[in-house]
C-alpha cells in the first residue's frame, strides 16, 4: 500500500537566489533519504516560494520490505573445533547475535568458510521512520549563507515559522527549528494571510492557489511568461530575453501580476547598457525593444500581489525608476568631465590584492605582456594594445561604475568613445573582461583578446605566486575560469604562443612580489592550465585517454594541442582502430619496461621481418616529419597507421626477449626509435 507524502517549510522570505539550488539540493537529499530508508516511492516533486519550501513524494510504501540481514562471523576453524563443535570463539558469536550456537551456518567467501547468522528483519513502518528522518533532512538542505535565530542551534536559509508533514491523512508529528509539524499552512502574506489546514497532500497545491499561492515555480513562470507576452503585444514591443531575470522574478514572488510602466524619452539618450542595468540589476524590470531594436520608454514589473489600480503601481515604480536614472544620468555626465587617463592615474590608490600591489601597478604589468605578446603575434596592433592595456581598468574609479558595479568594462567603452579613441580600442577595453563565463562570448578584436590573456594570466600568476590557488570549495579569484578565458582566445583567434614562456613572463613582472620560487609555482600554473584544457575537452565528450595521450606527451601551444586530440579523436573512429591500437601498444609496453637506451645497428638486424620493420620505419618517419611540419595531424595519424602490417609481422616471427645480448639490444634499439617517433605525436598506451 502506498500513500503521498507532503512537507512544507514555512520559513520568512528566502532570498531569490537560493531558491534555484535549494530545490536540486531538496530533491537529490530526497532520494538519499528515502534510499537510505530502503522505502520504494515512484516520483519525487520539489516546489518553492519565498516563503515555503515543498518536497512532495508519490506513491510512497507504507514500510519498509522485511528482509534478510547476514551477520558474518568469525571463519569456521575458529568457531569450530576439530571435532566439530562450537568453541568459545563460535559460542560467543552466537550469544552476541541473540541466537544458539546451533543455528550458525557455513558460507564460503573469497577468504574461506565462515560462520554466519541469517535473521529476518521486519521492516518499520514509514510515519516511525520519517519522524525522525524528516528533521535530519531539513536541516541537510544546503545553503550558500544560513543564519540562526532566538536561542536556537538550528541553522537555516531564514527562521522557520510552521512546518507541515503528512503521509496521506496522517500527521507526520516532530520538532524541527523550535516548530512542532501539524497540517495547517499559510496563505499569502498579505492577500490571504490566514492559515488553512490541509487535509490530504492531493490538495495542497489548490488550497495554496486559493489563498494566492502558485506554489509551483514553473506554473508561475509560465503565467509570468503569459503575461509579459500579453503587455509586449500591447505597447508593439520585443522583450528583451533574460532567463536569469526571470528566474530571479519567479522565485520573488508567490503570486504574479505584471504591469507596464513606462519613462521619459530623454533618458534614452544614456548608453542602453546603463538604462538596461538599472531597470534589470537594480529594480527586476524587464526591457522592450522596438521593431527597429532600439531600447523602448518602457519597463514591465511583475508585482507580487494583485493590484486593485495597476496604474498607481506603475507610477510608484515610474517614480522610483526616476530616481535612479537621475542619478544615472548624473553620475554619467560628470564622468565626461575626467579624462580616462586621469581615471588611470587613480587606480595608484586602488589596492588590487595586499600582496600584489595597487590596481595600477597590475596594469603596468599585463600592460608589458600585453604589448610583448602583441610583438610577437600582431606588431602592426602594438600601439592599440598598448592604449587599451593602459586604458581599460579606468572606468573601475568613475561614478558610475563605483554606483552600478556590472557596468565595468562597458562603462570604459562608451567613455573611450565620447573621448574620441579609435573604436578598435573602445571595443577592447569592453572584451578583455570576456569570457564572462564558461562558453561565453569572446574577444572580437586583438585589443580585447591580447589585453585580456595578459590580464588573466596575471592574475593568475600572482595568485599562485603567494598562494592563492583554488581549493576544491574556494575560488574567490576566478582563476579556473581566467584559464579557460586563456584557452579559449587563444583557440578562438588561433594564437600560436608558448605558454611556458607566457607564464614566465608574467612571474617575471611579479618578480618582487612572490613568496614562492617562480619555478615551483610556473611548473603549478602549468598544470593548472592544462587540467583545465583537460576538464574542457572532457565535458565536450572527447574520451579521457584520447586527451591523455596527447598532454602526455606535451603541452606548450595550446592551439597544437587541440589540433592533435582533434585529429586523435577522428582517427579513433577507423574501423581497424582497434587493430592498430593494438600494434601501437606492444611496442609501447615493451620499450617502457627497458631502463636502458641502446644504439641500433641497422647492420646487424639478421631476420626478415625485422629488417622489413626497420625498413618500413625508415619510409614511415619521412613522410611523418613532413606531416607534423605542416601541422597536418589528421595525415601524420594516417601515415603511422602504414605501419601496422610490419609491426605485427615482426612480433608474430621474431622474439625480442632472446638470450644473446647483443641481437636483444639491437631489436630493444629498433622498437625504443619506432617509439621515440609515436611520442612525437601521441602516447597511444594512454588510450
Amino acid at each position: 500500500m502506498t500513500q503521498d507524502l507532503l512537507l512544507e517549510i514555512g520559513t520568512e522570505e528566502i532570498p531569490a537566489g537560493f531558491l534555484s539550488k535549494a530545490l536540486l539540493d531538496m530533491k537529490s537529499e530526497a532520494e538519499k533519504m528515502l534510499n537510505r530508508l530502503r522505502l520504494d516511492y515512484t516520483t519525487i516533486r520539489v516546489m518553492a516560494t519565498p516563503r515555503r519550501l515543498v518536497l512532495m513524494v508519490s506513491g510512497l510504501a507504507n514500510g519498509q520490505p522485511d528482509r534478510v540481514v547476514e551477520k558474518l562471523g568469525p571463519a569456521r576453524r575458529v568457531a569450530f573445533t576439530d571435532a566439530g563443535q562450537p568453541s568459545r570463539a563460535g559460542i560467543g558469536f552466537a550469544k552476541s547475535q541473540g541466537v544458539s550456537p546451533d543455528e550458525l551456518e557455513i558460507v564460503t567467501t573469497e577468504k574461506g568458510e565462515y560462520v554466519c547468522v541469517r535473521k529476518r528483519e521486519l521492516g518499520e513502518p514509514t510515519i516511525a521512520l520519517l519522524t525522525t528522518a524528516l528533521p535530519e533532512y531539513i536541516m541537510a538542505i544546503p545553503f550558500r549563507k544560513s543564519m540562526r535565530w532566538h536561542d536556537l542551534e538550528a541553522r537555516f536559509a531564514r527562521p522557520v515559522h510552521w512546518i507541515v508533514a503528512l503521509y496521506g491523512d496522517q500527521v507526520i508529528v516532530f520538532n524541527c527549528a523550535g516548530v512542532t509539524s501539524g497540517a495547517r499552512s499559510r496563505g499569502h502574506r498579505f492577500m490571504a494571510p490566514a492559515e488553512f489546514t490541509i487535509s490530504h497532500p492531493d490538495a495542497y497545491i489548490d488550497l495554496c492557489r486559493r489563498a494566492c499561492v502558485i506554489v509551483d515555480q514553473q506554473e508561475r513562470k509560465q503565467i509570468i511568461l503569459s503575461q509579459l507576452s500579453e503587455i509586449e503585444t500591447r505597447l508593439q514591443g520585443r522583450i528583451i530575453e533574460d532567463p536569469e531575470l526571470l528566474e530571479t522574478v519567479t522565485n520573488l514572488v508567490e503570486y504574479t501580476q505584471a504591469i507596464a510602466g513606462s519613462f521619459a524619452h530623454d533618458y534614452l539618450d544614456l548608453p542602453e547598457e546603463v538604462l538596461i542595468t538599472v531597470m534589470r540589476h537594480h529594480q527586476k524590470y524587464f526591457c522592450l525593444r522596438d521593431d527597429s531594436g532600439r531600447l523602448q520608454a518602457n519597463f514591465i514589473t511583475v508585482n507580487n500581489t494583485a493590484a486593485r489600480d495597476p496604474e498607481i503601481v506603475a507610477r510608484g515604480n515610474q517614480r522610483v525608476l526616476q530616481a535612479r536614472l537621475n542619478d544615472a544620468r548624473f553620475f554619467y555626465r560628470e564622468d565626461l568631465k575626467v579624462k580616462l587617463e586621469d581615471f588611470s592615474e587613480r587606480l595608484h590608490g586602488v589596492v588590487f590584492q595586499a600582496k600584489l600591489g595597487t590596481s595600477y601597478e597590475k596594469m603596468e604589468r599585463f600592460r608589458a605582456l600585453a604589448e610583448k605578446l602583441a610583438r610577437k603575434l600582431c606588431p602592426a596592433k602594438l600601439d592599440a594594445v598598448s592604449r587599451t592595456a593602459q586604458l581599460c581598468k579606468a572606468d573601475l574609479e568613475s561614478s558610475m561604475v563605483y554606483e552600478f558595479a556590472d557596468l565595468q568594462g562597458i562603462m570604459g567603452r562608451e567613455y573611450a568613445r565620447a573621448a574620441g579613441e579609435p573604436e578598435e580600442i573602445a571595443i577592447g577595453i569592453y572584451e578583455h573582461y570576456l569570457p564572462t563565463s564558461a562558453g561565453g562570448a569572446l574577444p572580437s578584436n586583438d585589443c580585447g583578446a591580447l589585453v585580456g590573456i595578459a590580464d588573466k594570466i596575471d592574475t593568475i600568476a600572482g595568485c599562485f605566486g603567494i598562494g592563492l590557488q583554488p581549493t576544491g570549495s574556494a575560488d574567490p579569484y576566478a582563476l579556473r575560469r581566467q584559464a579557460l578565458g586563456v584557452i579559449n582566445i587563444c583557440l578562438d583567434r588561433n594564437y600560436r604562443l608558448s605558454l611556458s614562456e607566457l607564464i614566465a613572463e608574467a612571474l617575471a613582472g611579479l618578480q618582487n612580489k612572490l613568496e614562492r620560487p617562480a619555478l615551483e609555482v610556473a611548473v603549478e600554473i602549468h598544470d593548472f592550465i592544462k587540467g583545465r584544457f583537460f576538464h574542457n575537452l572532457s565535458a565536450a565528450g572527447i574520451p579521457s585517454g584520447v586527451i591523455d595521450a596527447i598532454l602526455s606527451v606535451g603541452f606548450d601551444d595550446i592551439v597544437i594541442a587541440h589540433k592533435k586530440i582533434s585529429a586523435l579523436e577522428r582517427f579513433r573512429r577507423r574501423d581497424d582502430f582497434a587493430d592498430l591500437l593494438t600494434a601501437f601498444k606492444r611496442i609501447m609496453n615493451i620499450t617502457r619496461k627497458e631502463q636502458n637506451i641502446h644504439p641500433l645497428f641497422p647492420e646487424k638486424l639478421s631476420e626478415r621481418a625485422e629488417n622489413e620493420l626497420y625498413q618500413a620505419w625508415s619510409m614511415v618517419s619521412e613522410k611523418l616529419n613532413k606531416d607534423l611540419a605542416k601541422e597536418d595531424y589528421d595525415q601524420a595519424f594516417a601515415t603511422i597507421a602504414e605501419m601496422k602490417t610490419s609491426i605485427d609481422t615482426f612480433f608474430d616471427e621474431v622474439m625480442v626477449m632472446v638470450d644473446d645480448p647483443q641481437i636483444r639490444e639491437n631489436r630493444l634499439a629498433l622498437l625504443q626509435t619506432i617509439a621515440l617517433g609515436f611520442i612525437g605525436i601521441a602516447d597511444f598506451s594512454k588510450i
